[in-house]
């Protein structure tokens, strides 16, 4: 069973502030999970793309790529902006950067140094901020900082179903 299309799901934005330090777990584990789940494969595998979609590799430098939008996000927090800057859901920056033609553990690494950064940030925000609400730009609905940890989590665990699929499907073939 492969994951559903990210841009279909629904969310619920009404999380605990209590959530934060877990939620905080789980944000920084995601670098660590990836690098496990693709320890010891080979790169024709790390590289293979299927009919449609990205190879692994590319997964992977995916959730390093879209880190300046998390970034981004919390200054809109900081700053009260009333909307959220919008992702760009062509994954342009995604799709022109050629991560197949990196080193694997490079991809890893950036992805690992960019959510440390992240992580950082988060860490160091105030009560008010962390209570600012802000509308997210695709679902038309008002987010907290919590609430765009739980989405930045949900779209790690995402692509790392994807990334989970994609070996399943590669080792039977």
């Amino acid at each position: 069973m492969t994951p559903m299309k990210w841009t279909d799901r629904r969310f619920e934005f009404s999380h605990s502030l209590d959530l934060f330090p877990n939620v905080l777990e789980r944000l920084r584990g995601a670098p660590v999970r990836v690098r496990e789940m693709v320890h010891g494969l080979p790169p024709e595998t790390l590289v293979r793309r299927p009919l449609a979609g990205w190879s692994i590799q590319e997964h992977i430098g995916h959730l390093g790529d879209i880190e300046d939008i998390h970034e981004g996000r919390i200054d809109d927090f900081i700053f009260h902006a009333q909307r959220l800057r919008p992702a760009d859901l062509t994954n342009r920056k995604t799709h022109d950067a050629n991560h197949n033609a990196t080193d694997l553990d490079t991809v890893i690494s950036r992805f690992s140094s960019k959510r440390d950064h992240f992580i950082d940030r988060l860490i160091k925000l105030d009560q008010d901020t962390l209570q600012v609400l802000s509308l997210h730009p695709r679902l038309e609905q008002p987010m907290r900082v919590i609430d765009m940890m739980v989405f930045t989590a949900d779209h790690d665990d995402h692509h790392l179903a994807w990334i989970r699929a994609l070996m399943k499907r590669f080792a039977s073939s």
